[in-house]
């Protein structure tokens, strides 16, 4: 049998970064970059005032103290988006609003909280205002550049502010749009076709004859592509028909779909006289079905079909199909969106033991255990804070049995036990990735 990290390799080996797209901004959310963003001038673009109040000259305010105020005469405002700058000379200061550019003359403000107006004066909200020219009293001391966002203090021009890798959010979108990029370059999203297969499968919703299951792959592994960041094909489910299905993937490999950057099958590899992708893969030389030392999803299969089209192939029952497709299908799916392939893994501790298959590899979907007195719940993010360790258990009492779909929604991740293990104890420290 092919060993775990080693099917790990082959499968990422069929995937690459997808060539870059221009998009709009709000489509790049949850897309790679392919290129950095660089500044085309400095941010912020000019010196503005931090506050609501006044711009005025640091030396005139010097001795400004609540019993011995200072007063200037106002020659003007500044809004915010206001192209005026009116000149600041000595005796003088100019109303001016957040975000507005800092007048000529003018080198630090005086919040608004800190002046009262003595001739000219307006009730504006809170605070009362002197208005052009009247007069204002300012009653506190401000320093050169006090109550100033200097020019280039985000970001000086040409400066990086995104990287290529970086996955965009919110803030990268928001950055973007502060250096005055409507459009990103990012990687394009892969497209990736899910195929379950099986007589028994018919689709959710529909009266069950005996013998007949609902089809949960195929919603289980579009699913699992949609959250790694792709775009699904869910078809299927398809009969045990090698011929029927042979013609699909061909189809798929083909383009008669539309473009797809990669194929993912569930059932029908194993070892069963009706083993449907086996029968229909037989042939192609650019694909192998190979035994893998894990438990759960020992039957597999890997290759290209003849136009290059990337495959996998995964057991039928679904917690194979699950831990699968985290183990050999998402890390190739992050690759193609030009992200790190693989999930974050940490240190967990054993909450209770239980045996593992002796020379293989065991996927065990587990479940945090809450800290005693916590009152935290499953479900919540696992916290990143110093402190006792984060203990796990399994998710069910029936552990990694591939066919407990109904409670697999319990897991909150796989701890990866290896092969020359045979037992998991109490207290044991395993390596556990979130899913």
């Amino acid at each position: 049998m092919r060993g775990l990290d080693e099917h790990r390799a082959a499968a990422l080996a069929l995937a690459a970064p997808l060539p870059p797209v221009l998009v709009p901004l709000l489509e790049a959310v949850g897309q790679v970059l392919a290129q950095d963003v660089t500044t085309d001038g400095p941010l912020p673009r000019w010196d503005n005032s931090a506050m609501d109040g006044y711009a005025v000259r640091a030396a005139d305010v010097a001795a400004a103290t609540p019993d011995g105020p200072v007063v200037l005469r106002v020659v003007g405002d500044v809004a915010a988006g206001s192209d005026d700058a009116p000149v600041v000379a000595p005796g003088t200061a100019v109303r001016i609003m957040t975000g507005a550019p800092v007048p000529p003359g003018a080198d630090a403000v005086v919040p608004v909280e800190l002046t009262s107006p003595r001739t000219g004066g307006q009730d504006a909200g809170d605070h009362a205002w002197a208005t052009s020219g009247g007069d204002v009293e300012v009653r506190a001391a401000v320093t050169s550049g006090q109550h100033v966002r200097g020019t280039g203090e985000d970001a000086a021009a040409g400066e990086v502010v995104l990287r290529a890798g970086d996955l965009v959010g919110p803030a990268h979108v928001a950055a973007a749009a502060s250096v005055g990029r409507a459009t990103l370059v990012v990687h394009r999203r892969p497209r990736i076709a899910v195929v379950s297969t099986g007589d028994e499968l018919v689709a959710p919703g529909t009266a069950l004859r005996r013998g007949q299951i609902p089809d949960s792959n195929s919603w289980l592994l579009a699913a699992a592509v949609q959250a790694a960041g792709a775009d699904a094909l869910r078809l299927g489910p398809v009969r045990d028909d090698p011929g029927a299905l042979r013609r699909l993937l061909h189809e798929l490999d083909g383009g008669d779909h539309g473009t797809v950057d990669g194929i993912v099958t569930s059932g029908g590899v194993s070892a069963g006289a009706f083993d449907v992708v086996k029968a229909a893969l037989a042939d192609e030389p650019g694909v192998e079905l190979v035994p893998v030392a894990v438990q759960p999803g020992k039957p597999q299969g890997l290759g290209r079909l003849p136009s290059g089209t990337p495959v996998w192939t995964l057991p039928g029952n679904p917690v194979s199909a699950f831990a699968s497709f985290e183990m050999f299908v998402r890390p190739a799916v992050r690759r193609m969106l030009g992200a790190h392939p693989e999930r974050p893994r940490v240190a967990a501790v054993a909450d209770e033991g239980w045996r593992t298959p002796p020379g293989r590899a065991q996927l065990m979907p587990v479940r945090r255990v809450p800290a005693a007195g916590s009152g935290s719940a499953s479900g919540s993010e696992p916290s990143t804070e110093p402190g006792p360790a984060v203990r796990v258990r399994r998710a069910t009492a029936r552990g990694s049995g591939s066919h407990l779909v109904a409670r697999l929604a319990v897991a909150e991740g796989l701890a990866v036990i290896p092969a020359d293990v045979d037992e998991v104890r109490a207290g044991d420290t395993l390596e556990v990735f979130w899913t």
